[in-house]
């Protein structure tokens, strides 16, 4: 049986990578966050010419028709680039929530605009996880009051995806009424996170989701699961960085790669990530091929990878010494994303937590 990707799968993950390194260099990076753009708008196009905003939906709705597996490979590109693009959001957790919980005319006008790249929508569901006492929506009357801490991909929005105190899921025009959204700074300029708030506002309830939690948890699961693939993608970007410049920086007239010490230090970063790939592409491959795994495993992924992710994106930038702390190599970018990663839609704790519920372990 063989365990390793398709050929059209690495076709799909190299191109990606080749085009990132094309289109998304550091400085484009470093553009987007010191004018602290929402995003690269040019880049996104580039991802919307090859099909990457419609990579989990249907080919019936304009979409890619792919699986979480080729989702997971391209967060995993993106994280290594840092591309400051909608994905997680847009791209996977809508289409997620619309297909398990949308009516038929939904899916049609909402997966069809996605599918297209024309239209963004942000994710706020952070409530659902923990919240403060003064935040959360209530849902009343086909209207939304409240607000939602850590809306995902928001700035640049068309529309939005949220949950009421109950669970259900609503979309939400960007411009109605009633909405406000207000940028938040988060250590990741990266990404575009606001809070989103709510007076009065109208909201089009997915059918599916009314009095069943199931589409969204999936839609966490959904998300999850991304942002673990980009953790895993942006730590080996920093271990390939570490490994480079071990071999080329010299002390004492020898490449500091040549000393022990480096040595265990980028032996111990591969070894700690290398294991967490076939972890991401096992999570991602149970969604659909094991759906009764698929919860459990998407738990463990995230929780690990934030740990090992923290692990070497600590380890690289002492590898590279003082270096590392300059704006000169970047390494911030990638630091900052995987401290991030780590925590929105649940730290480690939390996450753990929630696997041992899913065995029966704790009640």
């Amino acid at each position: 049986m063989e365990f390793m990707l398709s050929e059209e799968q690495r076709m799909l993950q190299e191109s990606l990578t080749r085009f990132l390194a094309s289109a998304c260099p550091l400085d484009r990076v470093r553009k987007v966050a010191d004018a602290e753009e929402s995003m690269a708008e040019d880049v996104h196009r580039g991802l919307a010419e090859l099909g990457i905003p419609g990579i989990l939906i249907p080919e019936d709705f304009g979409g890619v028709g792919m699986g979480f597996l080729e989702a997971a490979l391209v967060s995993e590109a993106l994280g290594g680039a840092v591309a400051p693009v909608p994905y997680t959001a847009t791209s996977v957790m809508v289409p997620v929530a619309l297909m398990a919980a949308g009516s038929d005319h939904q899916k049609q006008e909402w997966l069809t605009k996605i599918a297209s790249g024309k239209t963004r929508v942000a994710v706020g569901v952070t409530e659902q996880l923990g919240r403060r006492e003064s935040a959360g929506i209530n849902a009343s009357n086909g209207r939304l009051s409240g607000s939602a801490m850590f809306v995902l991909e928001g700035m640049e929005a068309d529309v939005f995806l949220t949950a009421d105190s109950t669970g259900a899921l609503h979309m939400v025009a960007g411009d109605a009424e009633g909405l406000e959204r207000t940028k938040l700074k988060t250590i990741d300029r990266t990404r575009s996170v606001i809070e989103l708030s709510l007076d009065q506002t109208p909201a089009e309830v997915l059918p599916g989701s009314v009095s069943n939690r199931e589409p969204l948890l999936c839609t966490i699961d959904a998300g999850r699961l991304m942002l673990a693939a980009d953790t895993l993608g942006a730590a080996q970007t920093m271990l390939d960085q570490a490994v480079a410049y071990a071999k080329e920086r010299r002390q004492f007239n020898r490449p500091i790669g040549s000393f022990q010490a480096v040595k265990h230090m980028c032996a111990e970063m591969a070894a700690e990530l290398e294991p967490c790939r076939s972890l991401v592409w096992y999570a991602a491959h149970s969604v659909r091929s094991m759906p009764e795994e698929a919860r459990l495993m998407i738990c463990h992924a995230k929780a690990h990878l934030s740990e090992v992710g923290q692990f070497v994106a600590r380890t690289s930038t002492e590898v590279h010494g003082g270096m590392g702390f300059t704006d000169l190599l970047g390494l911030h970018y990638w630091f900052k994303r995987i401290g991030f990663n780590r925590q929105v839609l649940g730290g480690p704790e939390l996450i753990r937590e929630e696997a041992a519920r899913v065995q029966g372990l704790v009640s």
